[in-house]
């Protein structure tokens, strides 16, 4: 059985950040693999500011396709409707390997608005990653509902080093760069350099498909 983190996300584009943070948890966790899920349609996010989705996955797939223990999942591609992460687990979850769903900590106290946020925190241990420069408080009224209401054992249990304990929510504080996808469509929009902020094969597939160069309609 292995231990897997799941990494979902719009990923539009997917940048260095995305990588960094994904090495890093996969070494501080001691974990076999990252699999990258592109969604298809995220139920919380406009179609409107996506690409296509085959595009974003195909994106992912070259950024990852040089590290060892990375991998990219079509499988919210292949699943018509909105992309629900239960869903994504409840498939994964089936081929046995333990699973380990990565969140910003801003994604976690939102989790409450997620389909069955309970059976989520069932099918995957939760991890989350605080956002640079801001303080998660995770005895704060906010945390501690979220923990409450999806039910985890062993309240937050930070983590990094080494295998996690066996219970409670993981609190990692990952690498980040400052990139942000919305930065990237805009210096695309712009004509400005993408250099040293997404892999070169994915700069090189962003250029020859004509991605970002408007905001879609």
């Amino acid at each position: 059985m292995a231990r897997v983190a799941v990494l979902g996300g719009s990923f539009n584009p997917i940048h260095y950040g995305h990588l960094l943070l994904a090495d890093d948890i996969l070494e501080q966790l001691g974990l076999d693999r990252v699999l990258f899920v592109p969604a298809a349609a995220p139920p919380h996010k406009p179609a409107t500011l996506l690409a296509p989705a085959a595009d974003r996955f195909e994106m992912v797939r070259l950024a990852v396709a040089d590290h060892p223990r990375f991998a990219a999942s079509d499988l919210e591609l292949r699943r018509p409707g909105p992309s629900y992460t239960v869903d994504t687990l409840s498939t994964l979850a089936a081929g046995g390997d333990e699973l380990f769903y990565i969140v910003g900590s801003e994604t976690f106290l939102d989790l409450l608005t997620w389909r069955e946020p309970q059976r989520v925190a069932v099918l995957a241990r939760l991890v989350v990653i605080p956002r640079a420069g801001s303080a998660f408080d995770t005895e704060g009224a906010a945390a501690q509902k979220v923990l409450h209401e999806i039910g985890v054992q062993g309240g937050f249990v930070h983590a990094g080093g080494g295998p996690p304990p066996p219970r409670g929510v993981l609190i990692v504080h990952a690498t980040s760069l400052p990139l942000s996808a919305s930065d990237l469509r805009r210096r695309v929009r712009e004509g400005r350099s993408l250099a040293y902020r997404m892999p070169p094969a994915v700069v090189d597939y962003v250029r020859a498909h004509g991605l970002y160069r408007a905001e879609r309609a």
